[in-house]
């Protein structure tokens, strides 16, 4: 509680970004105890575009339409104020059941990666691990092989659809082993010191997320130099 004063680094992000927050995307699933489907019973990660895959159904080459407001009202809602206001930079926040970490999932196998999204990704994630080392670098899901994302995730269709820096930032249910507590664990006090550590990584990334004119990454660091992740720790 800051009493509304605000600190120096959130008066100059707010004067760079208009934010637009969803505090749960899928409150009505939540409150019946599903973890990934709403109340209708879709997955809302699997709803971001028309889509040839849905789970237990065999026959891949049936497209069912998505978003829609018979199967997924959330997903349509949103993308629509999407549309309509144009994204710069995005995060999915999510919880993932087995990596111990905090991570950022990316974009790598969307049909747009390229040099510019690849140093997005990286000088966000170094800039993120800097302000806060309980977001690490290195352990993630093994990224998508270049052009075999699923477009129906909702960070790959938003780095897609608006050609910006889109990724899924997951938390760990249990401990996160960049630094292990194993009496308290993850934690809610250590989730928000990561959601406001966010801000510092926000910041150093805006001169560049809509540099088109020139390869900005050759002036970057070494330390914001992407680095390809792994699922093995």
């Amino acid at each position: 509680d800051t009493s509304s004063s605000l600190d120096g680094l959130t008066q100059n992000i707010l004067q760079k970004y208009t934010f637009y927050i969803v505090p749960n995307m899928n409150p009505d699933g939540a409150a019946r105890g599903y973890l990934r489907t709403n109340a209708g019973g879709q997955n809302l990660n699997r709803e971001w575009c028309d889509s040839t895959y849905q789970p237990g159904n065999q026959d891949t080459t049936t497209i069912y339409q998505a978003p829609t407001l018979h199967r997924s009202p959330e997903v349509f809602h949103v993308l629509a104020k999407m549309d309509q206001t144009g994204v710069d930079a995005f995060l999915d926040v999510h919880g993932d059941e087995e990596l111990p970490f905090n991570f950022l999932a990316g974009s790598e196998g969307c049909p747009n990666w390229s040099p510019r999204l690849k140093a997005l990704h990286g000088a966000f994630l170094a800039s993120y691990n800097r302000a806060n080392s309980d977001m690490n670098r290195k352990v993630a899901y093994d990224p998508d092989q270049p052009g075999h994302a699923l477009m129906n995730i909702c960070s790959n269709q938003i780095a897609k659809r608006f050609d910006c820096f889109g990724a899924t930032l997951e938390m760990p249910f249990k401990d996160c082993l960049s630094n292990s507590d194993p009496e308290r664990g993850w934690n809610p006090a250590r989730a928000r010191a990561l959601g406001a550590s966010v801000l510092d990584a926000l910041s150093y990334v805006h001169p560049y997320l809509r540099n088109m004119d020139g390869e900005f990454w050759n002036g970057l660091q070494k330390d914001d130099d992407y680095i390809k992740p792994s699922s093995n720790y």
